[in-house]
């Protein structure tokens, strides 16, 4: 099979949206990322071996081996230098996508699942990629049932519960995550601690107290966290002014911003972008 991408050209707002769908038979230590998606994505390993960095962790990864890409996390992966992988994934989003994903147990802290049927996982990415490339006026309608159908998969009959000597997600757990993904999907926009609550259905106390004890930093800060991270990434952009780059994180101050992130980095916008010019200087893909 050859290296196949394709997308969905009529997307529907719902609960579950197929965007795009790809195969690929990577080169020996082919890297992607670092990056940051505003989309979902699974990869399904058909063969071969790699690494996927997430959260801080890595994972290694053989053949029937699934992981989980969420909306906002800094990732990255990388085929085996002897056994390079094998893949095909699927990306989507809709507003019910999180809520059946963290019901399974797959959240951006256990993003990698085993043990189901390599045979079922690689027909159900066949047909969803085959709907996606007749390109007609039901794909849309098509891909999502067999999205579906693969989620039912993933969730099988053992649920993807945490393994022996771990607790179960407690409740506070599921809404500090939340937040999280909430966060992480909402970054460019005018954000307060009052809308985050709000919005997330929670008192703003308890919100910043929860917040706080799971992760270390206040909601706000988190934010920052975010914003500044996307930043990097974007100032790798040559094409992009640093007004611009501020804008598109949430920062209608350009001035502020740079501010901001000389406070969090160490170094001003300009500054980090000429130290990674020097650092690498072939052009921002």
């Amino acid at each position: 099979m050859r290296d196949t991408f394709a997308t969905n050209p009529y997307p529907s707002k719902g609960e579950l949206v197929v965007t795009f769908g790809g195969y690929a038979q990577t080169e020996p230590s082919h890297k992607a990322g670092p990056s940051v998606h505003d989309h979902m994505l699974v990869h399904l390993v058909l063969n071969g071996k790699g690494k996927y960095h997430c959260m801080g962790r890595e994972y290694k990864l053989a053949q029937g081996d699934s992981f989980f890409i969420f909306p906002g996390d800094l990732v990255h992966y990388e085929a085996d230098a002897d056994e390079p992988w094998e893949y095909c994934w699927i990306g989507f989003r809709g507003h019910a996508a999180d809520e059946m994903l963290s019901k399974m147990y797959i959240t951006a802290q256990r993003p990698v699942v085993s043990g189901r049927s390599l045979r079922k996982l690689r027909l159900l990415n066949n047909r969803i990629l085959q709907s996606l490339q007749r390109g007609d006026s039901n794909c849309d309608l098509i891909a999502g049932g067999y999205m579906r159908l693969l989620l039912a998969e993933y969730a099988g009959k053992k649920a993807n519960n945490p393994t022996e000597g771990e607790t179960p997600s407690t409740m506070i757990q599921q809404q500090v995550e939340q937040a999280i993904r909430w966060i992480t999907l909402q970054y460019y926009q005018p954000i307060s601690i009052e809308n985050m609550a709000q919005s997330l259905g929670y008192h703003r106390t308890h919100l910043s107290k929860m917040f706080k004890q799971h992760t270390g930093f206040s909601p706000m800060n988190y934010l920052l966290k975010v914003r500044m991270e996307r930043a990097k990434l974007l100032l790798q952009n040559e094409r992009l002014t640093v007004d611009q780059v501020a804008s598109s994180v949430g920062f209608p101050d350009s001035l502020y911003f740079s501010k901001q992130f000389k406070k969090w980095f160490g170094s001003s916008p300009t500054d980090y972008r000429n130290i990674t010019r020097k650092r690498d200087p072939s052009p921002c893909q």
